[in-house]
This record gives C-alpha cells, sequence and structure tokens, in this order.
C-alpha cells in the first residue's frame, strides 16, 4: 500500500508540510508551477533551498501580493477596536515577525467561512480538494468558536491572513491528492512550550484553537520555547492523517525535509516518508440504494460525482424492484472519512430516499503507478504487488490518447508496445 509517514517530532506548520511534500516529487518546481497555475487570488509560491544542521531541504515562501506573511490566524469577531497584532507571533517556529503589519499598508479586511468557501470555488482543483481544503479550514473555525465562546459563524478571519492559510491548506490538501497516496500516518506531535503573545494576551502553549484541533490526538511538549505546532499544521494533520504513532514498516522511496524558517539545537522540519507498506486489510464500507426512476444518464452523472467525492469505487447492477419493475442498485465504496460526505451526495444525486450501510474487510495489493518510454511516446503502467502475486497493466487514459494520436486501435498500440 502507498503509505505516507510525517515526522512531527519539531511539530508542524502550512509551510513546512508542503515543502516536505514537494520533496517526494521527483521534478518539484513542476508541482510549484501547479501550485502558482491554481488561480490562488495574490498568491506566490516560492520554493528556497534551506540547510539547517547540515541537512539540505526545502522551505515555502508564501507571498500575498508580493508581501511574505507568516501563518496566523485573527478570529476579531467580537472586538475590531483591538491592536490587530497577529496571533502567535512572538515565539513562532518560523520566526516571522508579525507585529508589522502596519508597514505594509494592508486593509483590515475580514472574511467569514462563507467568503471563503468563495475564494476555494473558484481556486482550479478537483471538487475533491475542494472538500478538504473546506474540511481543514472547518476544524481551524470551530476550534476559534469554542476559544472565544462565540458561534462559527461569528468567526472572522483578517484578509491576510485569510490568503496565507487558504495558500497553504490548499497546497498541501493539491500535493496529497497529487502523491495519490492511500494511507497517511502521523508521528506524535511536539507542541513545544512556554507561551505566545496574541491580541488577546499571553497564551500557553499550546495555543487554545491548536490544543483543540488536537484532542484525541497524542502530542507532547518538549524543552523547546514556542510554538511548534500551528493551527494550521494541526488542522492539516486531523483531517489527513489515519493514525498518530510510531513509524509503521515501511519500503522506503523518497524522504523529504520541509523546514522552518528559526534555527534550533535540532533541527527545525517536518520529515516525510513516501514508501510501500505490508500486505494489509482494511475497512471499507459500501453505501447502497435502488432506484427506478433514473435515466442512465442521471446515473452516469452522479457516479463521476461519487468519484469527486473520493469513493474508492462505485459500481451499478440491474435488479428487479417490487411491482416487477427494474430497476438498478447503485453501490458506492469508501472509507471511514469519506462515508458521511458521500451520503449527502448520494441523496443529492439520486431519487433515494434511504440508503444502506455495511462494513466490510478489504485485502488489497500494493500499488505504484510507472512511467514507462515506448516506441509510441510515454505511458503509463499499473503495478500491482503482493500476496505472492504480480502483475501489471497499462493506464487506458494514456492508451487511448496515444491510439488518438497515431490513427490505431487499442489493439494496435498495445502490439506496438509489446513489440519494444
Amino acid at each position: 500500500m502507498k503509505t505516507l509517514y510525517l515526522d512531527c517530532s519539531m511539530g508542524a506548520a502550512g509551510d513546512m508540510l508542503t515543502a516536505a511534500l514537494l520533496e517526494l516529487f521527483p521534478n518539484a518546481e513542476e508541482q510549484v508551477e501547479k501550485l502558482n497555475g491554481l488561480g490562488i487570488e495574490g498568491v506566490v509560491f516560492e520554493r528556497q533551498d534551506s540547510i539547517k544542521c547540515g541537512i539540505k531541504g526545502t522551505h515555502m515562501s508564501v507571498k500575498i501580493n508580493g508581501e511574505e506573511e507568516g501563518e496566523h490566524f485573527h478570529s476579531h469577531e467580537y472586538d475590531h477596536h483591538e491592536h490587530h497584532e497577529h496571533e502567535h507571533h512572538e515565539h513562532d517556529h518560523h520566526e516571522h515577525e508579525h507585529h508589522h503589519e502596519h508597514s505594509h499598508g494592508h486593509s483590515h479586511v475580514h472574511r467569514s467561512m462563507r467568503d471563503i468557501e468563495e475564494i476555494v470555488n473558484n481556486i482550479k482543483i478537483s471538487e475533491k480538494v475542494k472538500r478538504d481544503v473546506m474540511e481543514v479550514y472547518g476544524y481551524i473555525a470551530e476550534a476559534e468558536s469554542v476559544a472565544h465562546n462565540v458561534d462559527v459563524s461569528e468567526i472572522h478571519f483578517h484578509e491576510v491572513g485569510t490568503m496565507d492559510a487558504i495558500a497553504d491548506i490548499t497546497a498541501v490538501c493539491f500535493l496529497i491528492d497529487e502523491l495519490g497516496v492511500e494511507k497517511i500516518v502521523a508521528s506524535p506531535i511536539n507542541v513545544g512550550s512556554g507561551h505566545v503573545h496574541c491580541a488577546h494576551g499571553v497564551l500557553p502553549v499550546p495555543a487554545p484553537a491548536t490544543a483543540y484541533i488536537l484532542k484525541d490526538i497524542p502530542m507532547y511538549g518538549s524543552e523547546i520555547k514556542g510554538e511548534l505546532c500551528t493551527p494550521t499544521g494541526a488542522a492539516l494533520l486531523k483531517h489527513f492523517s489515519s493514525a498518530f504513532e510510531d513509524m509503521p514498516q515501511l519500503k522506503i522511496n523518497k524522504i523529504g525535509y520541509g523546514m522552518g524558517k528559526k534555527d534550533f539545537e535540532r533541527i527545525n522540519c517536518v520529515r516525510s516518508f513516501l514508501g510501500e507498506t505490508k500486505d494489509v486489510e482494511e475497512t471499507v464500507y459500501e453505501l447502497s440504494c435502488n432506484v427506478d426512476d433514473m435515466s442512465a444518464e442521471e446515473i452516469s452523472f452522479a457516479m463521476d460525482r461519487f468519484f469527486d467525492g473520493g469513493a474508492n469505487e462505485v459500481y451499478t447492477i440491474p435488479v428487479g424492484m417490487k411491482k416487477s419493475r427494474p430497476g438498478t442498485l447503485i453501490r458506492v465504496m469508501c472509507k471511514e472519512k469519506e462515508k458521511e460526505s458521500l451520503i449527502e451526495l448520494i441523496f443529492k444525486h439520486t431519487t433515494t430516499i434511504g440508503i444502506r450501510e455495511s462494513a466490510t474487510k478489504r485485502y488489497i495489493l500494493n500499488r505504484e503507478i510507472e512511467e514507462i518510454e515506448t516506441p509510441l511516446g510515454k505511458i503509463r503502467c499499473k503495478k500491482s504487488f503482493g500476496y505472492g502475486v504480480s502483475r501489471e497493466k497499462f493506464e487506458y487514459d494514456d492508451l487511448s490518447r496515444v491510439a488518438k494520436e497515431n490513427n490505431l486501435s487499442i489493439f494496435g498500440v498495445k502490439e506496438q508496445i509489446k513489440e519494444k
């Protein structure tokens, strides 16, 4: 199984996670170009080499309208006369000095969660990635609402902080989707120690919002004075990680180092490991419904939406229903974290008034995609192995593209590939 392990022994933040993921790609600059092509208003991503404790890694810089900003959140939902200092600034392990905001000339616009959703909907990412971004931001908004004892609808984030956070969250969600990993595991999280200064006073580490996000997640303090885990980092890890534990047995293919700005005696980074875990079984959920009043086109559209929503598999079976009416059984297979959102999608895109759920075990082969050079150009090949078997199959989309480009049949393309 293609697995990503994140070592958070020096905490986690959005830019560090982005950098750690970038290092796992064969061509990191190509991914940076993709990030800059997503159309996040006013945002530019820059990748920089960084060396800490003699180890080379990557630091990610995010510029908002030309100015580099740190990771911060501004819940000025009930007092707009405060000094607009940036939360978590003095001990932030990125070493961003946030108290100079007024010299930048930023307008003090505040955005609600609805405003943020509008921004995200205009970003050029898939529907699945958009949902990931909004769910991560939802963790942050919920934590702020609890910390300040106000309703989530009253939470408003400062304009600059909003775009900075959206950039980091979108980058991580996009890169994880690009990696195509099947499982993500993180270590217990080092949150640091000491205090942070914010607009509301001096707060202990972890700050209240971060502590709330990390409820039920293994975390620990350390001798390092400062806030090592930011709300963004906490929310991203909570959303994507299926477990928080020591590294599983992993056959490692790539290692990445996502560096923070500040220097400590210990290397200030998130370390990422991409590899294959041993043959495993996992629990999947089957969501089923029967319909007899939907056209083939409507069912096809619904199936596409379910795949966009993170379904592992969607298929249909012709069935006979009551009063001898022909109908269709629609079955959606998914993992637990996508279950609730897929239930909503099934009700939205089908005519059913009831959904059945069953949990089942799934045994899967390890999978990897390899790009192979052929006489007709590069074609991706999916290789599957485990449980004593090994097989490979060329990707249909690539076979179809090459066949059209060369005026060949699929059979002709396969024959030429075999001759190589």
